[in-house]
């Protein structure tokens, strides 16, 4: 490892009084993301068709609002992030009060979002939509940073931390298994979108996630703290230049936007493509089903993968596999729904791989931070990582939007032209394919913690800490 900077490290101490590490809090853990995905995912996968089909916005205008309000949620991140490291754990932990207290505003704006209200104008509309959307979006940081950030201080284990990842996934999934399989059956009437459907949804919706922030709450403990009196005053300047050195960071930054361009753009215009292209908006529930079932069968094998090969070469392998296959897609303009989908589980498999152990890169570049400056800033590290996903989202979003309009999409015609339709099915697979082989070659060639280098990591720094 590169010789760190000479900065004494905080000291660790493992609360004795709790529990040993276990199921429950695997399952505490997989409730934060199951309720933090009910609504992520219901507004990535559906809010877009409902701004073009109920309010009847012009899908680049929804793309300007989309860019505009996750470049502010970035901010609101690293905002909140380093808000949430300046405090002192308290008897519940130092991230844990913070999921109890902001998930029923949370829950209760994202409701609000998909209220409508008759006859109004389109100003009115688009007005309606930026306040509720940005103010939604900036409520999720206050839950999402401080779940995030509590990983690393449930365990320091990195074996443990991994499956922590993992059941953080299989949670978004199983709010993905929900939302993308009964939402199609809730939210369209005959091909379309209802207003009064997509209300009931969020209604719906909003109380599962309500029910699932109280458990992650109630079933999860912080056991690792920083001893008050060798605790270093948080500077700035110093976690910075920190942040600047962080080499896996900055690479897995970089991956982690182009991933998340990549999973929103598809979930943005998958709408579009079962809707218009194959005229079947039902058929999103086979897909939402099917991605599940991939992150199902993954999800076993990720641990005895990881501990034969490692999470860098675990993550690449998934998203060749998941590139090659929306190529193959792309080359096949022909097929009906049930064969696309059938083919695209592949892909979903592939790209479930990187999503299984994404979690675990993050606690890998909280604990290098804490190598190279002797700061233990898990909150400022994780809202750094949460920034850049909130940038991929924006430029999705964004994209999406200009993207659909774009092609020459009309939300008044009741059918498309075919130009439209064609362009509708390049940007669901051959976009894809491109930006996935991109992730790949950054995660093969330029991110530096392979097996052996994360291994080393672990024993070098429970050796400097012990030397503190």
């Amino acid at each position: 490892m590169a010789q760190s900077a000479k900065v004494k490290a905080p000291e660790f101490v493992e609360k004795a009084a709790v529990r040993p590490f276990g199921m429950r809090d695997k399952l505490g853990y997989l409730f934060g993301d199951f309720g933090n995905d009910f609504f992520f995912i219901l507004v990535a996968s559906f809010l877009m068709v409902y701004y073009t089909d109920v309010y009847g916005l012009n899908p680049a205008f929804v793309g300007t609002l989309f860019l505009v309000a996750r470049l502010w949620d970035a901010v609101a991140d690293v905002s909140w992030g380093r808000f949430i490291d300046t405090r002192k754990a308290g008897k519940n932990g130092k991230f844990r009060p913070w999921i109890f207290r902001m998930s029923f505003p949370l829950v209760i704006t994202g409701v609000l979002m998909f209220v409508h209200i008759p006859g109004m104008s389109t100003g009115f509309y688009e007005a309606y939509a930026f306040v509720t959307y940005i103010l939604w979006g900036t409520l999720y940081s206050t839950v999402n940073i401080p779940y995030g950030s509590m990983a690393s201080v449930v365990t320091s284990d990195p074996v443990e931390r991994t499956s922590l990842s993992s059941w953080r996934t299989l949670g978004a999934n199983l709010a993905g298994l929900i939302i993308n399989v009964v939402g199609p059956m809730i939210l369209f009437v005959n091909n379309k979108a209802d207003a009064n459907h997509f209300l009931l949804g969020a209604i719906i919706f909003g109380v599962l996630a309500i029910a699932c922030y109280m458990a992650c709450y109630k079933m999860s403990v912080e056991r690792i703290t920083m001893t008050e009196t060798k605790q270093e005053k948080m500077n700035l300047g110093q976690t910075l230049k920190g942040l600047a050195k962080n080499k896996p960071l900055l690479w897995i930054l970089i991956a982690s936007l182009a991933f998340m361009i990549t999973f929103m753009l598809i979930g943005t215009v998958n709408v579009y493509l079962f809707k218009d292209y194959f005229g079947n908006a039902k058929a999103l529930s086979m897909v939402g089903l099917l991605q599940s079932v991939a992150v199902f069968v993954g999800m076993p094998m990720v641990k005895p993968l990881v501990s034969k090969f490692g999470k860098k070469e675990v993550a690449a392998a998934g998203l060749l596999l998941a590139a090659v296959v929306y190529g193959v897609l792309y080359l096949l303009p022909n097929l009906n729904a049930n064969q696309f989908i059938g083919i695209l589980a592949i892909a979903m498999f592939g790209y479930g791989l990187f999503n299984l152990v994404v979690w675990a890169f993050v606690t890998d570049v909280i604990d290098y931070h804490e190598y190279l400056t002797g700061l233990r800033e898990d909150g400022t590290v994780y809202s750094i990582y949460s920034f850049a996903r909130k940038v991929g989202q924006a430029i999705a979003g964004g994209i999406g939007g200009f993207a659909i309009a774009s092609v020459g999409y009309n939300a008044t015609l009741k059918a498309q032209t075919q130009e439209t339709l064609s362009g509708i099915h390049t940007l669901g697979t051959l976009v894809p394919a491109v930006i996935l082989i991109l992730i790949f070659l950054i995660l093969v060639f330029l991110y530096p913690l392979n097996k052996k280098k994360t291994q080393q990591l672990a024993i070098d720094l429970a050796e400097k800490r012990k030397a503190s």
